[in-house]
């Protein structure tokens, strides 16, 4: 016995030779592939090799009971008679019996696996990519929080002038952030003042905000003195103003860091 199964073409009721079949015996295409399924059981049950000894057209006929079904399919090329040894299938091997079987399950195999493998790279790649989104979501989530983190005092700083700097921060609705006071500090350094220095005179003149040109003449409207006696004097000026509006806030800037941070 060959199997309890066999190979059946997906398009077989279009197929030309179908429709030869049909046409040859004025029957419908329905009834023509229920008698060539029953031929090719028989030979794949009954046959190793695609031959059947003993059978002849008329003796497939009877076994149909369908006379001229065996002659209509010889037309076609789909079975050959030959006198001496009976009936035989044409390219048995490829369609029938158990290589071709083997050849069919193979097949489904490679295709299942195939598929498995598809989908196992699918969700690899979700995870991959979930763990893509997740990292690129942390980074993204980490940079406006540090961005936003409040500033901290700076040991350098009085916390007389710290919460002075911090309410004119307030007021004009610009909370100090620690990227905002690193920024200041670096506009400072371009000065060449220190950075309390540099908030003691934001305190003084009601700036929210440093940039290194504000005190070298370059701020739009204010004519600042550039001989290094007059910066002395305008510096000492600006001091003194802010000791007198809260003298507590300026008491750790010495003369020394003054003329330092004005040279």
């Amino acid at each position: 016995m060959a199997g309890d199964w066999i190979k059946m073409r997906a398009d077989l009721f279009t197929h030309p030779k179908v429709v030869r079949i049909a046409s040859a015996l004025k029957a419908d295409t329905l009834r023509t592939v229920g008698g060539l399924m029953s031929v090719w059981c028989l030979f794949d049950a009954h046959s190793e090799d695609g031959r059947l000894d003993g059978y002849s057209p008329e003796v497939l006929d009877a076994h149909l009971r369908w006379d001229g079904f065996a002659d209509a399919m010889i037309a076609v090329g789909w079975l050959e008679h030959d006198t001496v040894h009976g009936l035989a299938l044409p390219r048995f091997d490829t369609h029938n019996g158990q290589s071709a079987k083997r050849r069919a399950q193979d097949a489904d195999r490679k295709r299942e696996v195939r598929k498995s493998s598809a989908s196992d790279a699918d969700k690899t790649r979700t995870r991959e990519e979930k763990r893509r989104d997740t990292s690129t979501t942390d980074v993204v989530d980490e940079k406006p929080a540090a961005r936003n983190r409040p500033a901290e005092r700076p040991a350098i700083v009085s916390e007389g002038v710290w919460s002075d700097f911090l309410a004119i921060r307030k007021a004009k609705k610009a909370p100090l952030t620690q990227t905002a006071l690193d920024g200041i500090e670096r506009e400072a350094t371009k000065a060449g003042m220190g950075l309390a220095d540099v908030l003691a005179l934001c305190c003084a003149r009601g700036w929210q905000g440093f940039k290194a040109d504000w005190v070298a003449g370059q701020k739009p409207g204010v004519a600042m003195p550039q001989s290094k006696a007059a910066r002395q004097a305008a510096d000492q000026a600006w001091v003194d103003e802010l000791m007198e509006r809260r003298p507590a806030n300026v008491i750790d800037i010495t003369d020394a860091q003054l003329v330092g941070g004005a040279a």
